[in-house]
This record gives C-alpha cells, structure tokens and sequence, in this order.
C-alpha cells in the first residue's frame, strides 16, 4: 500500500521524534515534512499511528493519504489527538 504522511508539528522536539518514528518504519522525507512509503500493510499502518499519536501532543496535526484500501483512497488526520478518516470512492462515470 502507498501512504503518505503530512506534518504539522508545534515543536522542534516532537518533528525529530515523528520524523524518526517514520523513518524506522521505512518512509523517506519527499519534502519538508511529508513522507512517503510505498511498502506497508494495513496492519503496520495501525502500529505507526499509535507510535505517532505517543510522539505528538494536541497542537500537533498528522495527515495521512493511504491508497489502495478496498480500491478507495482513505486520508486519515490526527487533529486535536482524534484520528479522523475520511474515505474517497470512485465516481467517475456517476451521474451529479
């Protein structure tokens, strides 16, 4: 699965300490705080959200752009420390 990692950090210590975290699970900084992995399993995902959420405090907001679950996008944000998921299905062809 491809997952993307946007961050928005309130403090030196906390950008180390994701940025650390993201690397161990194999992402590679693409840009200033975003992240990119092409190689990791639903499961891992789950693991590394919870690794984030003890990195980070509530001024702190995570993005993260997953594809494919189900063949749907799914971007999930950490905002306030409440993981938010918001699902994007195909509707090419559908009539508005």
């Amino acid at each position: 699965m491809f997952v993307a990692v946007s961050c928005d950090l309130s403090n030196e210590d906390h950008i180390d300490d994701v940025r650390d975290i993201l690397k161990q699970f194999g992402f590679k900084e693409v840009q200033k705080n975003l992240f990119e992995s092409a190689r990791l399993k639903e499961n891992t995902v789950s693991r590394l959200k919870r690794e984030l959420d003890k990195a980070t405090d509530s001024f702190d907001k995570l993005r993260f752009y997953q594809f494919p679950i189900k063949e749907t996008l799914v971007i999930t944000e950490l905002v306030q420390k409440k993981w938010k998921r918001i699902i994007v299905r195909d509707v090419i062809g559908q009539e508005h």
